[in-house]
């Protein structure tokens, strides 16, 4: 079984940002601590820092992985999944649009007779 570049790509970033976060909570927070950051500061600038480092890791290393990406969302777009619906849909629009178009060219015949004098 394939897995898909995008799911493979965002594992990737996650997995690196759970273990950049891992290893930072255990090392920053006493360094935190002295600099009197203590509580929900702390883990938020860990997780700043984190996320930094997966960024910078992940557009470093896995730029054929970003391109496999790239290429599977434009394949995706050129080629979108079928709509079931839409045949359906173009029916009810296209009759719509000629009872609409029947009714306001019955309109105008109905408003400008030609006067007779």
């Amino acid at each position: 079984m394939r897995v898909s570049p995008w799911i493979l790509y965002t594992l990737l970033r996650l997995g690196i940002f759970a273990a950049a976060f891992a290893a930072l909570y255990l090392v920053l927070p006493a360094p935190l601590e002295s600099a009197g950051i203590v509580g929900f500061v702390a883990v938020v600038i860990v997780a700043v820092i984190a996320a930094v480092i997966a960024l910078t890791m992940s557009y470093i290393f896995f730029g054929r992985l970003r391109d496999a990406v790239a290429l599977d969302l434009a394949a995706r777009r050129d080629h979108p999944a079928a709509d079931l619906d839409a045949a359906a849909e173009d029916a009810v629009a296209s009759e719509d649009a000629a009872s609409t178009r029947e009714s306001w060219i019955a309109t105008l015949r109905r408003r400008w007779r030609p006067r007779v004098r």
